[in-house]
């Protein structure tokens, strides 16, 4: 029934415009003595500048798969890779390891930390190899860096001489060494006890605070619900956070499916998503800033009937009844980001979800008081 087909098309620059990682149609095939078998299927990722992504999702279903397309660990059989303005899945070898070295910082699960070097020449070990600063200020980089993450007293042991939590915290640093725009963790906190996870974890939201993106892979359910944003990967394929908690009660294979029908849109601070009396044809769900529905006072004014925020959706009134929009819909001091689905899709959903046709339907009853009691009033 949700079978699906995507054009082979090219990646405008118009298209990775704002997005800071933009992976399109990945395809992993590994090449196995029982035969070929696919890791990756057809998935899509989309990270802005700043926001803090878990990658979540069971063993085995394709998470350290991804987060190794990203960093060009690993290449993908198909699809495109783009960091800023960057095409990763066409650089060399040798291009590649230079690239990683300057925009990514890599946090493992077991540290990786080289054991005969000291806690400070392994952060010094990033600087060196991309030639970045001078060999002074690489020493009193990495010291800053050590006393960021609480090691700096523990400098000139060896990894070997320290605890995990505290090889973690080093190895952060190294992350750090060349200022990367991005760090990318895989499982960073797996193998750490929960209180050193906790602090772990604390030190990444401070790095999202001083304007880094984190994309990290983890288990842990907890820790996902404090990012911004969790990517759900099943089986190979991603499943849009949002979209599973507004149809919170799809099978894993028609929220795969919807996953590929929905279409990202951008709107910049106060410009209009849609306008009221303007005919239906999208349903929207907000992942990134917000929304203001706005309705005109007697006057002609303007009145901001309500606020919307990631994970909530508007569109469903007049979806639902087949009549025009009800009220005008502009993206809030911020800009929004929404995911939209066609009528189509919308209405093939819900036909098969009958429960949560009826929650919309709340939804609806409820905005659409809402909206009569506002315009009685003007």
């Amino acid at each position: 029934m949700f079978g699906r087909s995507k054009p082979a098309t090219t990646l405008s620059r118009d298209e990775r415009n704002g997005y800071l990682i933009y992976m399109r149609d990945i395809v992993k095939t590994f090449q196995t003595a029982a035969g070929p078998f696919t890791a990756l299927k057809s998935v899509d990722l989309r990270v802005n500048p700043g926001e803090f992504v878990a990658i979540i999702g069971k063993s085995g279903s394709g998470k350290s798969t991804l987060i190794n397309m990203l960093t060009g660990i690993d290449r993908p059989t198909a699809g495109e890779v783009y960091v800023g303005e960057t095409a990763v899945h066409t650089l060399s070898e040798g291009r590649m390891a230079k690239w990683r070295g300057r925009n990514l910082g890599i946090v493992f699960q077991f540290f990786q930390l080289l054991p005969t070097l000291s806690l400070l020449e392994n952060v010094m070990l990033p600087m060196d190899f991309c030639n970045m600063y001078s060999p002074r200020e690489r020493k009193q980089r990495a010291l800053k860096l050590l006393d960021m993450v609480g090691m700096a007293d523990q400098a000139n042991k060896l990894p070997s001489a320290v605890s995990g939590g505290q090889q973690q915290r080093v190895a952060i640093a190294r992350a750090l060494a060349n200022d990367p725009p991005i760090v990318v963790a895989d499982e960073p906190t797996g193998n750490l006890d929960s209180k050193t996870a906790e602090a772990v974890f604390e030190l990444f939201e401070n790095l999202v605070q001083q304007g880094k993106t984190i994309i990290m892979v983890t288990h842990d359910s907890d820790k996902a619900k404090r990012v911004h944003r969790a990517v759900i990967v099943s089986d190979g394929e991603v499943i849009e956070e949002y979209l599973a908690r507004a149809f919170s009660t799809l099978t894993q294979e028609q929220l795969i499916w919807a996953s590929h029908e929905i279409e990202p849109e951008q709107h910049e601070p106060g410009s209009i998503i849609f306008h009221e009396g303007s005919a239906p044809d999208q349903f929207y769900i907000i992942s990134h800033g917000s929304a203001e529905v706005v309705l005109k006072s007697a006057d002609g004014s303007d009145i901001v009937a309500s606020r919307l925020t990631p994970g909530q959706y508007f569109g469903e009134i007049a979806l639902l009844r087949g009549v025009e929009r009800t009220a005008t819909v502009r993206a809030g001091s911020t800009g929004v980001e929404v995911i939209t689905l066609s009528r189509e899709v919308f209405d093939r959903l819900l036909s098969g979800a009958p429960d949560i046709k009826l929650k919309m339907q709340e939804v609806a009853h409820d905005r659409t008081g809402q909206i009569r009691v506002i315009k009685r009033s003007q």
